[in-house]
């Protein structure tokens, strides 16, 4: 920690993680490690992220897609590899890394892996099986010949087809037969062949050369196209050394192009040793020149600083951020569609036909209720009147005068009379009965 004046000096986390970092790609801009992959995975980015670990140790590394479509091979847990990269810093975890330029496997070229790779999957689809494989047809009058016009592999097929049996028709099919580009065009001459052209037999060939050379000819395309194919194909690729998944895939597999003419015909030849030799050696030879050519080229590409340095990060980042971004999309969709299932369960019960429903059960019962109460409201009422009636009746007038009694009014101006000091002799009055009434004179007045 350096010092300042005022005491030590403080690093912020970026701060330490971004000198750490230019230390350790400044001193291990370019190494190369040995070591056995595990924890290897691949997202949707292509990216390729593994762990390289040993016996007591183990380190992160990633290559980018940039680098892994030039892989030949799938990198898989358990692989022995060799890999070669610069040391560098994940900032976000403040993890140190591999990021990975090149990568091969521990005593195995990556080719050869590669092909190891494709011909067990398309064996395991079948593809090899003999009994799917078609016979060749004795003495074909029309051959079909897939392959570079001017390549030495047609000049020795025609060669040996004009010596052995000229009256044969040949037709070329001019293809690249290295390259990138060569297995399409290859699968695109077998295609056409089998719609336009009537051929008693395919021969797809071409000379010999390294595993590299070969490589279009180790196709998983390519093998399959030969299977769909319905005339026969024969595979003379190469050398008898040689052995290509076109070779495996085909009906029959010639070790050379050479030996493909020699079986197309009834007659057997000795081949031109020394000229096959010559060839071999030529081929050999320029098989050398470039992969020594490809070692120095790889040589000053590792001396080129990677322009996407900054990029590493970024495209960590991103994989980490698509990754927590499909959990989190999972993880809402689910809380929405159970919240939604609640949701439409509370619609069920707090359906309008429902509560319609229940208000009109409620509403019977009230009027039943209400009819109930208005009934015995009106039986009370009709015992409170009769009951009044009769207190009525009890308490009128009228039934005290029946009884015998009787009401005296002084006339004219029909006072009541309670005591007999009211009138004097000669008043009139009227005397009203139980039935009927009196006028009469006073004739006396007892006090």
């Amino acid at each position: 920690m350096s010092e300042t004046p005022n005491g030590p000096r403080i690093y912020t986390v970026s701060q330490l993680t971004e000198a750490i970092q230019g230390l350790l790609e400044e001193r291990f801009d370019f190494v190369w490690v040995e070591g056995e992959v595990s924890n290897f995975r691949s997202p949707v980015s292509g990216h390729y992220y593994m762990v390289i670990k040993d016996e007591t140790a183990q380190i992160r590394a990633v290559m980018f897609r940039l680098q892994a479509r030039y892989l030949r091979f799938v990198p898989e847990d358990g692989m022995k590899v060799i890999a070669q990269g610069r040391v560098s810093i994940y900032a976000s975890r403040g993890e140190y890394q591999i990021v990975l330029d090149y990568l091969e496997p521990l005593g195995v070229g990556a080719l050869a892996l590669a092909f190891e790779q494709v011909k067990q999957k398309l064996a395991q689809q079948g593809l090899f099986d003999p009994d799917i494989k078609k016979p060749l047809p004795y003495l074909p009058k029309k051959v079909a010949v897939i392959t570079s016009p001017t390549g030495a592999a047609i000049q020795d097929f025609l060669k040996i087809i004009q010596r052995r049996f000229a009256n044969i028709e040949i037709l070329i099919v001019p293809v690249r037969v290295q390259g990138d580009q060569a297995c399409e065009e290859m699968v695109a001459a077998l295609d056409l062949v089998n719609r336009e052209v009537n051929a008693d037999v395919i021969v797809l060939t071409r000379g010999g050369g390294s595993l590299e050379d070969l490589w279009a000819f180790n196709q998983e395309e390519l093998a399959i196209a030969i299977r769909r194919s319905r005339i026969p194909v024969v595979s003379a690729v190469g050398h008898e050394i040689d052995l290509t998944i076109s070779d495996l895939a085909a009906d029959v597999r010639a070790p050379t192009p050479s030996a493909a003419a020699e079986l197309l015909v009834a007659e057997k030849e000795t081949l031109i040793n020394r000229l096959e030799q010559a060839r071999t050696r030529l081929i050999a030879g320029m098989g050398l020149t470039i992969r020594r050519y490809a070692d120095a080229l790889n040589r000053l590409k590792n001396r080129i600083q990677d322009p996407k340095k900054r990029m590493v990060n970024l495209w960590m980042r991103l994989d980490e951020i698509h990754g927590r971004l499909i959990r989190l999309m999972d993880l809402a969709i689910r809380g929405k569609t159970s919240r939604l299932e609640s949701e439409m369960r509370a619609l069920r019960l707090q359906s309008p036909i429902n509560r319609i429903r229940s208000r009109e059960q409620q509403l019977g019962f009230q009027v039943e209720r209400l009819l109930r109460a208005m009934q015995r409201q009106l039986r009370e009422a009709a015992m409170k009147r009769s009951l009044m009636e009769k207190r009525m009746t009890d308490l009128s007038p009228l039934s005290v005068l029946k009884r015998g009694y009787s009401i005296t009014l002084k006339l004219p101006e029909r006072r009541l009379l309670k005591a007999a000091s009211g009138v004097e002799t000669g008043d009139h009055v009227q005397v009203l009965l139980g039935e009927g009434e009196l006028e009469c004179r006073v004739e006396t007045a007892k006090a």
